[in-house]
């Protein structure tokens, strides 16, 4: 018997077992639509899409074949309100809802013998991973490749109706699927830079380059390594006078609301401006000016504080851009725990502003217990990292692994690491003060 001549219709089905566990894609759809989504698509384990996630599913849960992606509407009014508690609850909610479904469609499936999980959308995560890869799935390039969408130069996926108002879900099924949805044939990003516009950490290029460390530092703040860093603000205190120098009375309300009632996203304004969406274009369309006046320049107007590390390109965007906004100083958190998180990281943590005009190419060789050979090339505002040593660097650095990371967390001494041969450098030592310069911390 197919699964599918005894429809998944209901997700208060009575149980009834399968032994024929194909599936099709109409009816996962529509179990998605009855278990809460707005809308779904279905993509094999198998999709070339996957390739960057095929792995890591396969680990989390090997008896994968399909993945059902789905997404929940967010109300947009909510999210573009200059009120962040507004815009956070509305996120909380559907984050909620989003699990809620997935969970209603595992609870379904499984009903019919259909083996079936849910992994987050987004919290919580693998937290002994951090700071490396967290998350179970990267939900974003299952819906691109489900036709849910695709992720504009603000990096939130598009939806061709609902635009990029929408939280994503994925329910991973130990089942075979006739059919499968392919990704949508345009690109529903207007290229309106009004993102970048709103962007207070300047995390958006206008050439569409994205630069994570910013948003990450400033949006996640009260999230994962921002709280370690409070946390160690308290440590560093000598008392209570001290430490509210450090840390202003609301920051630390902030800190507390985000404990008692989930972490709060300090901007998310790429989400908030965005006009992208059939639901959505009219009333850019309709009048750009009054757009930009009603719901852009409140975000850009705003006095908040914006946190940024010093040095970094969101400072210097920060205090050219947004001069009446509150500069908070913090320190950078993204802090690799092994090489290859070094060698992974550093695309993510350069600062292509602060590189400025450095061409240099780099040979990393790491002994010890992470043995590693890699080359660094940073050219005209960009960085590459490959495997091995090539082409003729201006800096070799031979590391020591533990040391390594020891001196980029400021536990271990460059001059002592340097002295004790546990770092090696061949060539100018400038060259290293210039590679520093690329990533603040």
């Amino acid at each position: 018997m197919h699964i599918n001549s005894s429809p998944i219709s209901s997700p208060s089905a009575e149980p009834s077992p399968a032994a024929d566990l194909t599936l099709t894609r109409d009816e996962l759809r529509r179990l998605a639509l009855e278990c809460g989504a707005d809308d779904a698509g279905v993509v094999s384990i198998d999709r070339p899409e996957l390739g960057g996630e095929r792995g890591h599913i396969l680990r989390f849960y090997p008896r994968t074949k399909t993945l059902l992606s789905f997404v929940c509407r967010m109300n947009r009014e909510p999210i573009r309100n200059p009120a962040r508690s507004v815009a956070n609850v509305e996120a909380h909610q559907n984050g909620d809802r989003v699990n809620e479904a997935a969970h209603r469609m595992v609870a379904a499936l499984e009903r019919r013998g259909v083996r079936a999980i849910n992994p987050p959308m987004a919290f919580p995560m693998e937290a002994d991973n951090w700071p490396e890869r967290m998350w179970v799935v990267s939900h974003k390039p299952v819906a691109e490749a489900a036709g849910l969408g695709v992720m504009g130069i603000h990096r939130n996926l598009i939806h061709p109706r609902f635009g990029n108002f929408v939280l994503l879900g994925t329910v991973l099924i130990d089942a075979v699927v006739r059919e499968e949805n392919q990704p949508i044939d345009f690109n529903p990003c207007l290229s309106c830079k009004l993102c970048v516009a709103a962007c207070p950490v300047g995390a958006i290029g206008s050439d569409g380059a994205f630069n994570f460390s910013s948003c990450y530092h400033h949006n996640y703040r009260e999230f994962m390594g921002g709280f370690g860093d409070w946390v160690e603000q308290i440590a560093d205190s000598r008392d209570g006078l001290d430490y509210r120098k450090k840390v202003k009375p609301a920051e630390s309300v902030s800190v507390w609301q985000s404990l008692a009632f989930g972490p709060n996203y300090k901007a998310a304004y790429c989400m908030a401006v965005c006009p992208a969406g059939s639901d959505v274009i009219d009333e850019f369309k309709k009048n750009k000016g009054a757009f930009v006046r009603e719901l852009v320049k409140p975000l850009q107007d705003k006095e908040e504080p914006i946190y940024v590390v010093p040095g970094s390109d969101a400072e210097a965007h920060l205090t050219k851009r947004f001069p009446h906004k509150t500069k908070r100083l913090i320190r950078g958190t993204l802090l690799p725990r092994r090489i290859q998180g070094f060698l992974r990281g550093i695309e993510l943590t350069f600062q292509r502003g602060a590189a400025g005009d450095l061409d240099a190419t780099y040979h990393f060789t790491f002994t010890g217990r992470e043995p590693a050979l890699a080359t660094v090339v940073i050219r005209k505002g960009t960085i590459a990292v490959s495997e091995g040593h090539q082409g003729r660097a201006q800096l070799e650095v031979t590391a020591d692994s533990a040391t390594w990371l020891g001196f980029l967390s400021k536990e271990k001494s460059l001059p002592w690491a340097l002295l004790t041969r546990r770092i090696k450098l061949r060539g100018n030592p400038k060259w290293l003060v210039a590679f520093g310069r690329c990533f603040p911390s």
